[in-house]
């Protein structure tokens, strides 16, 4: 049996849409609320109660299952016991492989969003169980709200400079995620996983301005008053600065990769920023 953490979230939905088209095996969607998710459940997937704040639910939930992706949770600061808490209990109910969703160079990377990325990584290292480290890039849809906020203010603002992002969608990296957990490699290993080509906020604008017919610029600020702005705009203060030092760290290098992992993994082309900027543009009803 294969277990999907988080599996009501955007990416675990996505995971299991890949699963069932991937595999006959039972799959077990691992949720914190069943009665939001029951229209997950069908003859090949049940829905059960895991919830990374509640240890307790975890041990039972894990019963029977041999293969388990561990989706990160969203919650910074609380990510790493809430993580152990989960590894810890598959270790317990005999799980054998686990599939983790961590952050693209995460080993070296500075960022902030990094560290609990780094600390889990360590754990399901120390645990013994085979696992592979599946260290996704950016993720394309969080560009979607940077592309609102400009057609809305007539300007890209961040604060990465030439810094390149090595991003894919969504849909990718579930695909991805389906495929090793799915597949008979049960090495354990790490694997970065980027988007091609990667993009520049410069580049972004330079593509918004050509599908709108608008001149649209980048502004690149620094990295304080970027904080400001997604802080004025709505984001809780904590992300807010985590998403401005995401765009310092891509700035420096450490949201990029040249690995085609992810291409090769998944077996098409990831999804494109022109793509991204087409769709945001028709629910705008802009273009």
């Amino acid at each position: 049996m294969i277990a999907v953490t988080g599996a009501n979230g955007q990416l675990g939905r996505l995971v299991l849409k890949y699963l069932v088209e991937l595999t006959d095996q039972p799959l077990r969607a691992l949720v914190r609320a069943p009665e939001k998710a029951q229209d997950l459940a069908s003859g090949q997937i049940s829905v059960v109660r895991a919830d990374y704040n509640d240890p307790t639910t975890l041990p039972g939930s894990l019963e029977g299952v041999e293969r388990l992706l561990l989706i990160s949770g969203s919650e910074i600061g609380n990510r790493t016991a809430q993580h152990a808490a989960v590894i810890n209990a598959a270790k317990e109910a005999g799980v054998t492989f686990i599939a983790y969703t961590s952050l693209l160079n995460a080993p070296k990377s500075s960022l902030v969003l990094a560290a609990e990325h780094i600390e889990t990584e360590q754990i399901l290292q120390q645990s013994g169980i085979a696992h592979v480290i599946l260290r996704n890039g950016w993720y394309l849809e969080n560009f979607a709200g940077t592309i609102a906020a400009a057609l809305e203010h007539g300007a890209v603002i961040g604060a990465s400079g030439d810094g390149r992002y090595s991003a894919a969608a969504r849909e990718d990296y579930a695909q991805a995620a389906a495929r090793t957990i799915a597949g008979q490699d049960l090495s354990s290993r790490a694997i970065e996983l980027a988007g091609q080509p990667s993009l520049s906020l410069s580049e972004l604008a330079t593509e918004l301005s050509r599908q709108t017919g608008w001149d649209i610029p980048f502004n690149n600020l620094p990295e304080a008053e970027y904080a400001g702005i997604l802080a004025g705009a709505g984001l809780p203060g904590g992300f807010a600065k985590a998403i401005a030092d995401a765009d310092r760290g891509a700035s420096e290098g450490e949201l990029f990769s040249s690995s085609t992992a992810l291409e090769k993994l998944i077996g098409h082309p990831t999804k494109t920023l022109s793509a991204v900027i087409s769709e945001v543009l028709s629910s705008a009803k802009v273009a």
